[in-house]
């Protein structure tokens, strides 16, 4: 198990640097984005490589980021009866979703993606827009998100074997639970805020 930790760890590196770096994409796309604003505006003139190319760093970052998101326990999560359960039934729910849902999902998309670029990148596929660029580039980006989901994938599954046995702390855990009372106890005491009577406790 110690072998399958470091594994873990291992993965978790890459895909936390991967994301961090993918994710200046973003103030990428906003600078392409606002120059060719300006161009448009001023000077008349419009490129659909501009506007591919914010599409290009916007699906880089959808996709090189979400394995990241998943490290961040950031991803969308319904806890309405989760949250009811102990400890171990939480660790219970998350094995049961990565093996019978995440897994068959990410092995799915791997399956259909990877022809799906080489039949792009074969054939030198390029936009049908005037102007437009390459395509199998943002196909290889489908391909390259779900071999990081897959990984990542493997790597979750080992952090929460290893915490069912008591091998590693769930630092999400308590951290999002934390918050959520938190924030409960917030909403209680600005509903029993708005419901006190005026001028109660005052003589």
């Amino acid at each position: 198990m110690t072998a399958l930790i470091r594994l873990s760890r291992i993965i978790d590196a890459i895909n936390i640097r991967v994301g961090k770096f993918v994710a200046w994409a973003i103030v990428v796309a906003i600078l392409v984005s606002a120059i060719n604003a300006i161009i448009r505006r001023f000077f008349g003139v419009s490129s659909n490589a501009w506007l591919e190319l914010q599409w290009y760093l916007f699906g880089a970052v959808f996709m090189l980021c979400a394995a990241w998101t998943l490290i961040l326990n950031e991803h969308i999560r319904i806890d309405i009866l989760s949250s009811r359960l102990s400890k171990r039934g939480r660790d219970w729910i998350d094995i049961i979703g990565h093996l019978f849902f995440l897994l068959p999902f990410v092995g799915l998309l791997l399956w259909l993606s990877i022809p799906y670029f080489l039949k792009s990148y074969e054939s030198g596929e390029v936009s049908s827009n005037a102007g437009g660029l390459l395509i199998w580039p943002a196909k290889g980006l489908i391909l390259l998100g779900f071999i990081s989901m897959f990984f990542q994938w493997m790597s979750e599954l080992i952090k929460r074997v290893a915490i069912m046995q008591g091998r590693m702390e769930d630092v999400h855990d308590h951290a999002g639970h934390a918050a959520a009372e938190a924030e409960a106890a917030r909403l209680l005491s600005g509903i029993a805020a708005e419901n006190e009577p005026p001028g109660n406790g005052s003589r």
